[in-house]
């Protein structure tokens, strides 16, 4: 099979991507923005390789996909970052090669019209709109109440999402998010509740491997606290009667969606509400997340998303030996780290059981809170029982200290 693979370069993870279509038998040609020099040993894995100006740059896109149609035939078109998603599947679409549709792209891309698709066909989430004025978001806060999430619809993750408690705060995201300009963002009612997310790598719409995880505490706290030390948890107790509903949910939102060959990121809240539908992403989690599941069960989630597009199966069955965890732990204060309290206690009594432990050098520039679990130091571990991990992980954020100035 010959894929072809957008933007091979960055974020570094990508690079596992590339690998691991490679180790499963398929033809590789990348279409990056970078020399394909920057690679480096990654470079091995490739049949061919056109770089363009932007892989987001429709026209240059098309142009870099057909070039290498008129030489060879192309089995898939694969792209795993959000920003390139859409780009990708209108190219797709055009250049007739299988894979995930414009409309399931979209409607995993534009937040409001996701959740009004999913509305309508029961699966519950919380109320929101589409916005491009002002007007539409302080119309919607009247009606819903506050507190409520804007969220630009260009934005990552957390970053550049407000959550308004009043006027005030309502006028400041108006400004900060470029709703006021034109700028389209989604505008939703704020859900009380904890907050986690149902990964799945799925074939022809149906879960061939499913993961659940959980973050402590919910993201917009962890991004905006300092003293915080973030933490996201990998439960191995998916298969209990507990997660039924998470999973349940999960695939009706694959089916509603029509979402066929593809990895899936899905994030929940369950509070008093009730279980409530976030939103998704039709590619792999971010921040090293693959990774921890590939470490959860002795396999490389890498591999097995690969086999998926390549082969279309796969005859692995996970494990669920593990759980496994990433917290972060940030500096007293923005500046240079200037060294550690803790380290070598936390190093020595869990040796066993830290799987990476990053701690930048003294000197480093400090990373601002928001910019996410990557940032500044973290640590990745794992462990049999999921609250022995969650009560290791507590204690590291207790005794591990990042010092700067």
């Amino acid at each position: 099979m010959h894929v072809l693979f957008v933007e091979p370069a960055f974020p570094r993870s990508q690079t596992e991507h590339l690998r691991a279509l490679a180790q499963v038998g398929a033809r590789v040609t990348a279409i990056g923005e970078s020399p394909r020099e920057m690679l480096g040993e990654y470079g091995r894995y490739l049949h061919g390789y056109v770089q363009v100006p932007s892989v987001t740059h429709e026209p240059s896109l098309y142009e870099a996909v057909r070039s290498v149609q008129d030489r060879e035939w192309v089995d898939r078109l694969e792209a795993t970052v959000e920003a390139h998603m859409m780009p990708v599947a209108h190219v797709r679409e055009r250049c007739e090669i299988p894979g995930l549709s414009a409309k399931t792209t979209y409607l995993c891309r534009d937040k409001p019209a996701m959740k009004e698709a999913l509305r309508e066909a029961g699966v519950p989430c919380a109320q929101s709109t589409g916005a491009r004025s002002a007007q539409e978001v302080r119309d919607f806060a009247a009606e819903v109440g506050y507190p409520i999430i804007v969220k630009p619809n260009d934005a990552a993750g957390a970053a550049g999402t407000f959550r308004c408690e009043n006027d005030d705060e309502l006028e400041n995201a108006i400004r900060e998010s470029g709703v006021e300009h034109g700028h389209s963002a989604a505008v939703e009612e704020f859900v009380e509740g904890h907050e986690g997310f149902y990964d799945t790598l799925c074939v022809d719409g149906q879960v061939v491997h499913d993961f659940a995880c959980h973050y402590y505490p919910n993201v917009l706290e962890a991004m905006r606290t300092r003293w915080i030390s973030p933490q996201i948890a990998c439960t191995n107790r998916i298969d209990l009667a507990d997660y039924d509903e998470v999973k349940d949910m999960g695939k009706k939102v694959i089916e509603v969606l029509g979402i066929t060959t593809s990895a899936t990121h899905m994030e929940w809240f369950s509070g008093e509400k009730g279980l409530k539908f976030s939103e998704i992403g039709c590619r792999p989690p971010g921040v090293g997340v693959p990774t921890l599941y590939g470490q959860a069960n002795d396999e490389d989630y890498y591999v097995e998303w690969a086999k998926l597009i390549v082969h279309g199966g796969t005859d692995v069955k996970l494990s669920r030996k593990y759980s496994a965890g990433m917290i972060a732990v940030r500096p007293d204060q923005d500046g240079q780290i200037v060294g550690y309290e803790g380290a070598e206690e936390v190093k020595n009594a869990l040796r066993e059981e830290i799987l990476t432990m990053h701690l930048p050098q003294p000197g480093t520039g400090t990373q601002d809170v928001s910019a996410g679990y990557h940032a500044n130091a973290w640590i990745t571990l794992r462990h049999p029982d999921y609250d022995e991990l969650r009560r290791r992980m507590d204690w590291i954020g207790e005794t591990l200290k990042v010092r700067a100035r």
